[in-house]
């Protein structure tokens, strides 16, 4: 493929994560991942049989998210990408931006990699607070 297709089918890829995301629909979140996949955030790192409890524990809003900056490598690739979330009750706001790693797999581009850092008002970069979520 060439690199202009790889990009594209990797911004595909987060958008259809982005749009899952704001739907609640779990089960199509994880299929933009790798089944080793993992997330991170919150200072914890979270394998995919537990993000569903993830999601369903944390707020629930609009997931905006820019194009994301992506350095490709053959078969892999790392990437940036800006996030807004706005909460849906309150309207209230979280900004950041995940880091990224890819993998092209037979059925395409997928994450393998999601870690979120959030930006404060203070200005600092972090990992964030404690998640809701809590381990079994």
């Amino acid at each position: 493929m060439s690199p202009t297709t790889d990009l594209v089918e990797i911004e595909q890829l987060l958008a259809r994560y982005a749009v899952a995301m704001t739907r609640g629909d779990v089960d199509r979140v994880l299929k933009v991942f790798t089944p080793d996949g993992t997330y991170s955030a919150f200072g914890d790192t979270y394998p995919l049989d537990e993000f569903p409890a993830l999601v369903a524990a944390a707020p629930k809003g609009l997931f905006l998210v820019g194009t994301p900056a992506v350095d490709l490598d053959g078969d892999t690739a790392t990437g940036t990408q800006p996030l807004c979330f706005v909460e849906h009750s309150e309207h209230e706001m979280r900004i950041g931006y995940y880091n990224d790693t890819y993998v092209r797999t037979p059925e395409g581009w997928r994450l393998r990699t999601r870690s979120m850092t959030f930006i404060r008002r203070s200005g600092s970069h972090d990992s964030g607070r404690p998640h809701a979520f809590t381990r079994s």
